[in-house]
């Protein structure tokens, strides 16, 4: 077990996603012994991970070492590890390296991927959830196209160039874009071989709208920009299985080998809860203070919490603006609690919401107004890159920007396997 010999209160974080690296950043100052643990050494920006998946960018610079981040912070420790279990009537945390014992445990170990218990599907589709992920997907089109050139049969051919992408969310949306633009300005010249004309992307979504949490405006708009773009959207589409060539809906099927799956999420969990404070999609009930329900001492934020207000009786979103606010309110309660102030409750401010599609083609849904095109994707480029940890990332990310805009080209079109499956290997 990690020994404190002060007597400052241990406050033990488990993911350093948006939400856990945000607490810990807030309360490195103070007067708490905090432990930040993850089973990576390095904070993941996900909004970004489909520019990995596409080669638009290298894993590097979008993400940032966490010891980098503490380096002078005297009250931040960092062990890398797997939690698995909960003993809370003894405030201990069992990991893969140890035990760890707390005043206070902050869970914020984020969602994967949800394949709604679909065997064939999880075992061959494509999650992007993680860095590794991002590289698995890039690496199996590459070896995809690669092969391609060699097999005799026309049919196989096709299947290993079509790509179908389900889930008509941000990520879906995002990926389809940059991968219709792959298509047009990129692959012909890397494989002058292979008839691109015949090469299909399809974006299946099961609800009747894509990017369902904005607006109508918006919604049309990304539809008309992608089907400009020659990308198949499929709306009201439910996929049945996946056997590794043919995805199966309800009334057709399709010849891909590649399915990339951007259709949901759930949250990440953690032996020894209650089941009484697990919810819809593994989401732990929390009050409006973020305390986990039937703990005292136990928090859950951004993805793995589900609270309610006013204005979101059915939770709020989970994307990184619900886990940074509610570091952020969490952090202040946290220091209320030690000066015996009043504590704040969580209430959400909605930022709005965005998408890219493509080059010069985005949608922004503000409080109050909504625009698309080129000044919306612009807002979006600059948005991206300040929420990015570190200048030296935020320089690579825009150089690599700046010169695939003049150029029409990724630079990092690269197969890179290990022994490890977990990295990069189908």
């Amino acid at each position: 077990m990690l020994q404190n010999s002060s007597k400052k209160k241990k406050i033990v974080i488990a993911g350093a996603g948006f939400a856990g690296l945000r607490l810990a950043r807030k309360l490195r100052k103070t007067d708490f012994y905090i432990t930040l643990l993850d089973k990576h050494n390095f904070h993941q920006f996900q909004p970004l991970f489909y520019q990995i998946a596409t080669s638009g960018l290298e894993p590097s610079s979008i993400s940032f070492p966490l010891r980098k981040i503490f380096q002078h912070s005297k009250n931040v420790h960092i062990r890398l590890c797997e939690i698995t279990e909960i003993q809370s009537e003894n405030n201990i945390l069992k990991t893969s390296v140890g035990d760890f014992g707390y005043d206070i445990l902050v869970l914020a170990l984020g969602a994967d991927t949800n394949f709604f218990g679909m065997k064939n599907i999880k075992e061959k589709a494509l999650g992007m959830k993680t860095t590794p992920e991002a590289m698995r997907i890039r690496n199996l089109i590459l070896k995809n196209f690669e092969d391609a050139l060699v097999t005799t049969d026309e049919s196989t051919r096709l299947a290993m160039m079509n790509i179908t992408i389900v889930g008509g969310g941000p990520t879906g949306v995002e990926l389809a874009g940059a991968l219709s633009e792959m298509r047009k300005f990129v692959l012909p010249e890397d494989f002058p071989e292979l008839d691109f004309s015949k090469m299909n992307i399809y974006l299946l979504e099961a609800g009747s709208k894509l990017l369902g949490a904005m607006s109508e405006k918006s919604q049309n708009k990304v539809l008309n920009y992608l089907q400009n773009l020659g990308v198949e959207v499929m709306l009201n589409a439910q996929v049945k299985d996946f056997d590794g060539t043919n995805i199966y809906l309800n009334d057709k099927q399709i010849h891909a080998k590649t399915l990339i799956w951007a259709a949901g999420v759930s949250a990440n969990t953690v032996s020894g809860l209650s089941q009484e404070s697990i919810t819809r999609g593994n989401r732990l009930k929390t009050n409006r203070f973020n305390l986990v329900e039937a703990y005292e001492n136990t928090y859950a934020l951004g993805d793995m919490a589900y609270m309610t207000e006013p204005d979101f009786p059915n939770g709020h979103p989970q994307v990184a603006q619900t886990a940074i606010q509610q570091a952020d309110n969490l952090a202040k309660n946290l220091l209320n609690i030690q000066k015996n102030k009043p504590l704040n409750q969580f209430l959400y401010k909605d930022l709005g919401a965005m998408a890219t599609v493509g080059r010069n083609l985005a949608v922004v849904d503000l409080k109050k107004m909504k625009f698309s095109g080129t000044i919306a994707w612009f807002l979006w480029l600059f948005v991206h890159l300040m929420a990015i940890v570190g200048v030296k990332n935020r320089v690579f990310i825009f150089v690599n920007w700046v010169v695939s805009y003049f150029t029409y080209d990724q630079s990092l079109r690269l197969i890179l396997q290990t022994s490890n499956p977990n990295i990069g290997n189908r």
